[in-house]
Parts: structure tokens; sequence; C-alpha cells
């Protein structure tokens, strides 16, 4: 590719992008007959109301979704059915407590995808100008560059899921107790449950203010607790609500159960500690071979051989 036509495709692109600019912010700036209309009207029930263009988005997916949308919906839902498992998705973002539905987490991942794009995009079009690469070769990485944008929101997704878990498991044993301790003093499981979510932060209490809630709205103690096992991702959380649950509806002693759980989930956790330190064994001896033993044999017969050349005639 020669220099003018480099500049021609440069220059192209980017009035492309000025030119889709400019129309959409003028889109933008033209307020619907809904937004005039609506807060004349305060007998209509807000179902279905717009969003008023005054409150700013949080969210860059909604952002990027409100500038670009029926592309972005569009190839979202391709790689919905060339991915599928919504079901999956679903049950991760769940686990991963995101207020995410499936379609905007594949909106999020044609953003990483256009992302990754862009970037082999930029290289391919550098190795174009110093006068290397194929046109179909450089198709063929931004291909694949899109494809390992989508794929690593997925694995991120799947680390945010692990991540959460593991604050979960480390601050269980210490909702547990304290639980235990509300309940022995004499509190209903009801109230008990209310000091400790409001004496204590994380991600468990936030899972236990969901289950309080749902209490609170009439709905039994047993089965917000089942349904916590059941949105649970955690064998040991599960276990945890299902003993909750079995000891409020034939009325056994919940302390004992919750003393019990903590023990358990301690108990598990020592184990882990001592798997992984199992597995670590071998890279736990490498400062030792190549850096603690070389130093030692070192100053051991350095010494020696500084003397054997002194005394060598």
């Amino acid at each position: 590719m020669t220099p003018v036509e480099a500049g021609v495709l440069l220059g192209a692109t980017t009035g492309t992008g000025l030119v889709l600019v400019v129309a959409r912010l003028r889109v933008i700036h033209r307020p619907t007959l809904a937004v005039r209309v609506l807060p004349y009207l305060r007998d209509v029930p807000p179902l279905g109301r717009a969003r008023p263009r005054d409150e700013p988005s949080t969210s860059p997916v909604a952002a990027a979704a409100g500038i670009f949308g029926p592309p972005l919906r569009s190839t979202a839902d391709v790689v919905e059915r060339v991915l599928g498992g919504a079901a999956s998705v679903r049950r991760r973002l769940e686990r991963a407590a995101l207020d995410t539905t499936v379609h905007d987490f594949r909106i999020e991942q044609v953003l990483w995808g256009l992302v990754g794009f862009a970037l082999v995009a930029a290289y391919c079009l550098l190795d174009a100008l110093s006068g290397g690469g194929g046109t179909i070769s450089s198709l063929l990485l931004c291909l694949v560059g899109f494809a390992v944008g989508v794929l690593a929101r997925d694995t991120w997704l799947t680390s945010q899921v692990t991540a959460r878990e593991r604050k979960v498991m480390a601050e269980f044993p210490v909702i547990a107790e304290l639980l235990a301790l509300a309940v022995a003093a004499g509190e209903s499981p009801v109230a008990a449950l209310d000091r400790v979510v409001r004496r204590s932060g994380g991600e468990l209490s936030r899972d236990l203010a969901v289950v309080l809630a749902a209490v609170r709205t009439g709905e039994p103690v047993a089965s917000a607790f089942d349904g916590l096992a059941r949105s649970s991702g955690l064998p040991l959380v599960a276990r945890f609500a299902q003993g909750v649950a079995v000891a409020v509806e034939r009325g056994t002693p919940l302390a004992d159960v919750l003393h019990a759980q903590a023990a358990d989930v301690r108990e598990a956790g020592r184990r882990e500690l001592i798997e992984v330190a199992a597995r670590k064994e071998i890279f736990m001896m490498v400062p030792v071979v190549f850096l603690v033993l070389p130093v030692t044999v070192l100053v051991a017969f350095w010494p020696g051989v500084i003397g054997l050349h002194l005394t060598t005639p």
C-alpha cells in the first residue's frame, strides 16, 4: 500500500466517523415527545416511562448501546447464537452478584471484541505501511482479535465469580459465629439476621440482606434460606442455608447448627491450605535450589579455593 492510498484510507475513515458522530449528536439533543410531555402528566403510572435525558448513565454499556444501539444489539444476538450457553451465563452473573442481563453481557462481549479488533487492526495498518502483510491475513488477524476479546470477557466473568466466592468463604465463619451468638443470646432468627446484616459488610452480608428482604416481604424463613441455597454456587454456603432452613422448620437448636457450620468452614479452609502447600512444594524448592544452595556452596568452598591459589607455587 502506497502512502497516498494509506492517506486516502485514513481520511475516509476519519471523515465517516465524524459524520456518524455529528449525526448521532443531533439525534441525541433532539428531545422526544415523551420526554417533553410525560413530566406534566402526574397521574400516569411510571411503567414504561422513558428515561429522562438529564439523568446520566453510569454504565458504559448503556452509553454505548444508546449511541450505537441497533448494530451492537444485532451483533450481540449473533454472538448469542454462535456461543449459546445463556443459562450458564445467567448463572454466573447471579453468582458474581452482577446487576446485568445476559443481553447486556453479550453487548459487553461485543465491545471487548471491538477493542481487540481495533488493536489488531492498528497493528496490521502499521505493518501494511511498513511494506509487509497482506489483506487476507490482516482480515483474519482482525477476526481473531475480535474472537479473543469476546472470549476474554467470558473468562473475566469466571474470574469475577471465583473472586467473589473466595471473599464469601473468607467471611463465612465470622458471619456464622455472629449469627450463633445472636441466636444464643435469645434473639429470633430474623432479628439475629437483621443485626448481623446491619453490623457487617461484604459479599455474604449482601446475600443475607436479600434473604432478610424476602423474609420481610412475607416469605417464610425456611423458604428464603432455601432460595439462598439454590442460588449459591458454594456447597458450604448451600449446606449452611439448608441447615438453617431445617433448624427453623423442625425447631432444632440453631446456635449449635451455626457453630458446627463455622467449624466445618474453618476445617475446610485448613485442608485447602494444606493442599495448596502440597501443590506448591516444587515451586517452594526453586529459591532453595537456585539461590540458597549456590550461595552456601560458594561461601563454603571459596576460601579453600583462594587458599589453594595462595599456597600453590
